[in-house]
């Protein structure tokens, strides 16, 4: 297992706990962005910078993923695309994408985006709290564990 991370806007706290969660299950943790991230020195932890553009970290997980990784993003439609490859999928706030439900989520964005397309304001992501926080760690540790017992 390897875990991609969709870095362009991920917050801090988040990217820590997968550093300590890399170093506890010796799991890679490799960010992706097209800006360099300060990333602690240990060979578990590496960074990949894409070029500028709305879709290159996306498209470049999208290359690399595989089945049994997991993939931290909001992003749905990256989401949809690494599901379909077999790939596990959390966002920063403990969500899980699935078979099940990544067509439903897909729809509704689909649906905001064409309100937003028409001028109607749909507000954006709520502030990041300490819930979130603890409800991606604990989600995080489940998958963790499951990938550690089947070893």
């Amino acid at each position: 297992m390897k875990i991609y991370v969709d870095a362009d806007a991920i917050p801090l706290v988040i990217r820590e706990i997968l550093y300590r969660a890399a170093e506890r299950v010796e799991v890679p943790v490799i960010l992706v962005a097209n800006v360099p991230l300060k990333i602690p020195q240990t060979p578990l932890v590496s960074m990949i910078v894409v070029p500028a553009g709305p879709d290159e970290a996306d498209d470049k997980i999208a290359i690399l993923a595989s089945p049994g990784d997991l993939v931290i993003t909001a992003d749905i439609p990256l989401a949809s695309r690494v599901i379909e490859k077999g790939a596990m999928v959390i966002d920063s706030r403990g969500s899980v994408f699935s078979c099940e439900n990544i067509g439903e989520r897909l729809a509704m964005r689909n649906f905001l985006d064409v309100l937003r397309s028409s001028g109607i304001d749909t507000g954006g992501p709520s502030a990041f709290t300490p819930k979130e926080r603890q409800a991606f760690a604990n989600q995080l540790d489940r998958i963790l564990t499951k990938y550690a017992a089947s070893m």
